[in-house]
């Protein structure tokens, strides 16, 4: 199984299913935990952001992937040097070829698709990591695109679509009116990765840009005039990764929808001193709890240590040690330690609050 990375010059063709990742942002809205790990991949419930993705993807489409692209930011804006091979490990583990490419400069949602170019060939879905989503629907990939929806209380906030006779028939941008309760949450799939290539290559050509970026809603709007027919795929929860509040709910649903379906998140090799948790819950390897209550909702990375705690709907990533503490709403990077008695803390990698 070939693994690579790829400058965005290159070209290949192969029509096989893809699923090109674009992640290149440096999540400043959810700092301080992105200083040093990109966004899409913290850890919720035992797995990065971006793996949930893929693997919830992969299930709606229900084929082989035969490749995962991951378009990244460069090293120079706050990516990790090991980011390409932990990418490339999860792209493995769904049997997937991974390809890593660098986008060098934000220039749009089209643009960042475009550096992946190489990997734009036979049918493909697009998805922006920072989103999760649950769905009981199957792609049809017989349709010429398809675009994941999710109904939502306050559409003016969001992109949104009108539908007809089972069709997308338009895009509209935050509606000020009520139009459509239809959000656009960032996934898409195209029956030929050719024809999005080349819509894009138009947009950078003629330099059709929109706030000085080429848009993919531009691309969009474009393949509907030409005659190309998107069908909707609703899901039934959209879960937000973009800020810490919104991240540790998902952390929350995560969690409840693996307990619904059965999985045990709770390490086998888990110490427990005088201890209880309540589920649902992740707790990773080689973790110590002593004298504390951990949960619901409550996820904990390996290596671990907490005492004298009580901490429930929290998100705490690994290598953390927890004294004295009683945590609600909480989001603790890793190898962080934590002594005290506030509450809701969102505090990044390596921090010590003693």
């Amino acid at each position: 199984m070939a693994q690579f990375m790829v400058s965005c010059s290159q070209i290949s063709i192969n029509r096989k299913m893809k699923i090109i990742v674009p992640m290149a942002g440096i999540g400043s809205r959810l700092r301080p935990h992105t200083l040093t790990l990109p966004k899409p991949l913290t850890v919720i419930a035992g797995k990065p952001i971006v793996q949930r993705l893929v693997e919830d993807i992969a299930a709606v489409i229900n084929q082989k992937i035969d490749e995962i692209a991951f378009i990244i930011g460069p090293i120079a804006k706050g990516f990790p040097a090991n980011t390409q091979d932990t990418l490339l490990k999860i792209a493995a583990e769904l049997g997937a070829k991974g390809s890593v490419y660098i986008q060098e400069e934000a220039m749009g949602t089209a643009h960042a698709i475009y550096c992946a170019r190489e990997s734009l060939s036979g049918p493909c879905v697009v998805a922006y990591a920072d989103t999760l989503f649950k769905a009981d629907f199957r792609l049809d990939t017989n349709a010429d695109g398809a675009i994941w929806l999710c109904k939502v209380d306050n559409p003016s906030a969001f992109g949104v679509v009108k539908l007809q006779d089972g069709f997308i028939t338009d895009f509209i941008e935050k509606p000020k009116e009520f139009v459509s309760d239809l959000a656009i949450i960032g996934i898409y799939f195209f029956k030929s990765g050719e024809k999005l290539l080349e819509e894009i290559q138009y947009l950078i050509d003629n330099d059709l840009r929109e706030n000085n970026e080429y848009q993919l809603t531009n691309v969009l709007e474009s393949l509907k005039q030409q005659g190309l027919k998107f069908i909707p795929g609703t899901v039934s929860a959209w879960m937000d990764c973009g800020k810490k509040d919104p991240t540790v709910d998902t952390n929350k649903q995560v969690l409840g929808f693996e307990y619904a379906e059965g999985n045990d998140l709770v390490s086998k090799d888990l110490v427990l001193k005088n201890s209880e948790i309540i589920q649902p819950c992740f707790i990773g390897k080689n973790v110590v709890l002593t004298n504390s209550k951990i949960g619901p909702y409550v996820s904990l990375g390996e290596n671990s240590v907490v005492n004298n705690s009580i901490i429930e709907n929290s998100l705490i990533q690994s290598s953390v040690t927890i004294i004295n503490a009683n945590l609600n709403n909480a989001m603790i990077g890793n190898h962080a330690i934590f002594n005290g008695k506030f509450t809701s803390v969102s505090i990044g990698d390596y921090t010590e609050l003693t």
